[in-house]
């Protein structure tokens, strides 16, 4: 059984509100309804939301009540004291920890293969189609990572921060860059660095998206370093996160798993920024007209 995991958990700070549970289909779907959609077709069995608790109503009544009688749902919730044992909670500390975090948290909800990608980002269907047919044969700490071009990512209403993938002659992931403030400008894309300097790059750049495939034994890796993310920073562990790509990247150092990256030409589209609505819509509506989506999801 393949399952899809949809970090919903985060509240898009830049964008202004809750972007994920934003309406961008003609009748209120969500970005998330159209990975689910595209997901279902292409071989995945079930989908985890990992949400707050205090948004599970929200869920059950919007996505789950129009996708649930089509593909199962699940929610599993990212819980500040979902926590290896042993381990103490920082009285002010406030939100959860990080994507990796988010993750682990879903660790009961799945038991085979599976996809982690963001609620409020659209991949496109070729996406799912690799990610489906890479976790129907992956071994044990067999990974992927859908590799997108960077022009294919980027908004024209701000900069963006993506994460510049380093690839070896056989196609495995061996290191992301991050780079946080990439933006085209005069038609050159060029990424600007805290001390003002700037590093043009390559339209084709295979930048990271936050969509991967993993088998179980990740989990393991997940808790593991979860612990050594507690030790390590014990004494600053009121803000600090633990993100996906760490466990990621110290199992490519290990060298314990490899991480094949699997390149797209979809185009990603979201909503960084408030003002990226009115686009993402739009694009919707274009693939719509297009055929590739029904009007009616579900």
């Amino acid at each position: 059984m393949k399952t899809l995991l949809i970090m919903a958990a985060g509240m898009g700070s830049r964008y202004g509100g809750n972007k994920q549970t934003d309406g961008f289909g003609p009748n209120g779907e969500f970005i998330m309804d159209y990975s689910l959609y595209d997901a279902h077709r292409e071989g995945f069995d079930k989908a985890v939301f990992v949400i707050r608790r205090d948004d599970l109503e929200l869920f059950e009544e919007t996505v789950g009540k129009r996708a649930g009688s089509v593909i199962p749902i699940e929610y599993a919730f990212q819980d500040i004291h979902d926590i290896p044992e042993g381990f103490a909670i920082p009285g002010d500390r406030v939100k959860p920890w990080g994507t990796a975090h988010a993750v682990y948290c879903a660790r009961k909800n799945i038991d085979g293969p599976f996809a982690v990608i963001n609620a409020d980002d659209f991949y496109g269907r070729g996406a799912f189609r690799v990610l489906s047919e890479f976790l129907s044969n992956a071994g044990k700490h067999e990974y992927c990572m859908i590799g997108y071009e960077l022009d294919n990512t980027l908004t024209e209403n701000g900069s963006v921060s993506r994460g510049v993938c380093g690839v070896d002659e056989n196609g495995h992931l061996t290191a992301i860059e991050e780079h946080k403030a990439i933006a085209r400008e005069n038609g050159v894309i060029a990424n600007t660095f805290e001390d003002g300097s700037k590093k043009e790059l390559k339209p084709k750049t295979i930048v990271s998206m936050n969509c991967w495939g993993f088998v179980p034994d990740f989990f393991d890796t997940v808790g593991n370093g979860l612990k050594d993310f507690f030790r390590i920073n014990s004494g600053n562990l009121s803000k600090c996160e633990y993100y996906l790509l760490d466990p990621v990247a110290k199992e490519i150092a290990d060298r314990t798993a490899t991480v094949k990256v699997i390149p797209t030409n979809e185009k990603w589209f979201g909503v960084t920024y408030r003002e990226d609505r009115d686009s993402v819509k739009t694009q919707i509506a274009e693939l719509i007209n297009k055929g590739v989506y029904p009007a009616k999801l579900w």
